[in-house]
């Protein structure tokens, strides 16, 4: 069972009740959302309950983060992507959600949707209707107002009569001065002042509790009851949200003039974040990148819990991240974080582009992957703002995201870039050539066709030879996908030549269209040529650590293996493939990888074998929303050996294991097919 919760990373206090009240909602109620005031502890306690509820759902826990999205444009991407979901066909992305969902088994978590709840609203509609086995959790500070919604209200702490506000404080307050003691009657009652004060709310006290160590606890105890009682007017706002705003406030009066500063620029980032993001993103006036500046600063926010740290990574709560936009507008200073925040973004498209063929290509995969809602932001801005920035940042991130599966999303913004941005130039030929990319995943090869003409008209008129190969890919690459092999070898051959002289074989481009002179050759049944080509690229790319185009190399030397009758060297190829694949997280070549590999083990005479791994294909051909696709020339070679595999163990048995396959999680399944045992 596979399960994406994330990690408590601090220790759970109390919340008994109403863990038992989540329990009793999940069994019998297919929605349930976790109400009450920002800082309460619903976050927390959606993971406790959905680790305790995790053995009752035989797909699994999946989780989706709804709090880096400022608007609903991103809902059913977010939602996709927990879900393990990677669409590539031309279908409206809500179909495709539901019929991914729907024979699933599974608990989803909706994390912090207030912001968004007419579009959750509606979104929950359409999977709860055509998704019989799903049961959703979800987290609002107010209800989604959907029908048959069990709603499980969560309160503050108990401060009267029960220990767990007061075991909160201590717990958060020994990890912040770890010799910090509470047996002196003074000390103890204090903290139950704090807590009574602060009204049980879990995020006011850890707050609170964040400041011992520069002070003592009777210290916090009198200045935070000193803050209350000038907001006695309960008129001002409710009671609730006013002590929370108070003790965010108290913990913004500790802060350094620097810590709040950087405090307010750090609410312009959607997701987690390194350090060096944040030097990027805040560095100017006063708040200087290096030295006493931005670490520093950012170190003294981590220490009075203001930013969460994990490892490298760190992260703002919601409430405090908006506490940080209301005075990044006091300061005026709202378009200028946006505008560094845009910058930094868009180096870092250019960083990874730049990267495409280094040794940190799987590294560059993954950022990419984990800061997409600040490279969405980014690009929202730039198209508003510098639209040239905004078509180079399409272009430059565009592939990135299509093998990570956003494509209707990236086709949108290279779209909109196109439309809006400058009407030539090397970086509209490029982002040119993400939207043909785009389609042509998509399977829309009319388009595909018109673009690509385009794209080489344009690429000519630029000059650059990165234009002119990544043009020839695409056009190579739609001829191969509608059966016209010759033209493809002969687009390829050609411009390879005509820029031999100029590029070397490491370029990116170059290594793509030298993968296209490897495809055409083997579907033109030049099987020797091809092997010969494959190699020679093979060895290439492994110098340098490519795992994209050699992963791509392994599926066509499992390929010609196959139509050579050597199975074993194909079952070899294909492993090596799927390995790759999986080092990328792409679901569409995993897919790809597991038809050969079945292919080819049913060719060793292992039938059973090649009937699961032919299910677990199915489960990969699902995520992308595709039918089986491949190559033309895989077509006729997988139907006979899957007419093997039957002749071998017989239709029954073929079946059950086949079923098998379609059962298993995808990562398990696709371990079984790599190594018999689950992958890490």
């Amino acid at each position: 069972m596979v399960s994406y919760i994330p990690e408590e990373t601090t220790s759970f206090v109390g919340r008994k009740t109403e863990l038992g009240r989540i329990e009793r909602a999940l069994a019998t109620r297919r929605l349930t959302t976790l109400t009450g005031a920002g800082g309460v502890g619903k976050t927390r306690l959606a993971v406790r309950a959905a680790g305790r509820a995790e053995p009752g759902y035989r797909d699994g826990v999946w989780w989706a983060d709804l709090a880096p999205l400022h608007d609903d444009g991103l809902l059913l991407a977010t939602v996709s992507d927990a879900v393990g979901l990677s669409d590539h066909t031309l279908r409206m992305p809500m179909d495709v959600l539901c019929e991914w969902l729907a024979d699933k088994q599974l608990l989803l978590v909706l994390d912090s949707c207030e912001h968004l709840r007419p579009a959750c609203a509606h979104l929950l509609g359409e999977i709860l209707t055509t998704s019989p086995g799903l049961t959703v959790l979800a987290t609002s500070r107010q209800p989604l107002g959907i029908k048959a919604e069990q709603l499980v209200e969560v309160e503050p702490l108990p401060v009267d009569g029960a220990a767990d506000a007061l075991t909160l404080f201590r717990d958060r307050a020994i990890a912040a001065a770890p010799g910090t003691v509470f047996h002196e009657s003074g000390t103890a009652a204090a903290a139950a002042e704090i807590c009574r004060r602060l009204e049980g709310i879990p995020l006011a006290i850890e707050l609170a509790a964040a400041g011992t160590g520069r002070h003592t606890v009777e210290q916090i105890a009198l200045r935070i009851g000193s803050r209350l009682d000038l907001l006695s007017d309960a008129s001002i706002r409710p009671q609730r949200h006013r002590t929370l705003r108070t003790a965010i406030g108290w913990s913004h009066e500790l802060c350094t003039p620097l810590e709040r500063l950087l405090w307010a620029r750090l609410a312009v980032l959607r997701g987690d974040f390194d350090e060096a993001t944040a030097r990027e993103v805040c560095t100017g006036g006063p708040l200087t990148g290096d030295g006493d500046g931005v670490g520093t600063a950012l170190r003294g926010l981590v220490a009075k819990s203001v930013v969460v740290r994990d490892g490298p990574r760190h992260r703002m709560l919601d409430t405090i991240r908006e506490y940080g936009r209301m005075w990044l507008a006091e300061l005026g200073e709202e378009r200028a974080a946006a505008d560094r925040h845009a910058a930094c973004f868009l180096q870092l498209a250019r960083n990874a582009h730049a990267g495409w063929t280094g040794d940190d290509q799987i590294s560059w995969y993954h950022r990419i992957a984990d800061t997409h809602a600040d490279l969405c932001a980014a690009l929202d801005h730039l198209l508003a703002h510098d639209t040239t920035a905004a078509q180079e940042m399409a272009g430059r991130i565009g592939f990135f995201w299509c093998c990570c599966g956003h494509l209707p999303q990236t086709r949108g913004y290279a779209q909109r870039a196109l439309d809006l941005g400058p009407a030539q130039g090397p970086h509209r030929t490029r982002a040119l050539w993400v939207l043909g990319m785009c389609v042509l995943l998509q399977g829309d090869y009319p388009a595909a066709e018109r673009i690509g003409a385009e794209c080489v008209r344009a690429a000519a008129a630029d000059g650059p030879d990165e234009g002119i190969l990544a043009a020839a890919y695409l056009r190579g690459l739609t001829h191969l996908m509608v059966g016209r092999p010759d033209l493809s070898l002969r687009e390829a051959d050609r411009v390879l030549r005509s820029t031999e002289a100029r590029t070397p074989l490491e370029s990116a481009y170059r290594l793509r269209c030298h993968l296209i002179i490897v495809f055409a050759l083997t579907s033109l049944g030049r099987l020797d040529e091809a092997a010969e080509a494959a190699v020679v690229l093979r060895a290439a790319c492994e110098a340098m650590d490519e795992c994209w185009t050699r992963s791509y190399v392994d599926y066509q030397l499992a390929l010609i293996a196959l139509l050579q009758g050597r199975a074993d060297a194909a079952a070899a190829h294909a492993r090596s493939m799927l390995a790759g694949k999986h080092r990328l997280r792409d679901s569409f070549g995993i897919a790809l990888g597991l038809d050969i590999l079945a292919a080819a083990v049913a060719a060793q005479g292992e039938g059973a074998h090649a009937a699961r791994v032919y299910g677990t294909g199915q489960l990969y051909w699902r995520m992308v929303g595709h039918p089986q696709r491949g190559t033309p020339e895989l077509g006729p070679l997988r139907e006979a050996c899957e007419r093997r595999a039957r002749e071998a163990v017989g239709d029954a048995a073929y079946q059950r294991a086949f079923e098998r396959g379609r059962a298993d999680s995808a990562e398990a399944g696709l371990a079984l097919a790599l190594h018999g045992e689950l992958l890490t």
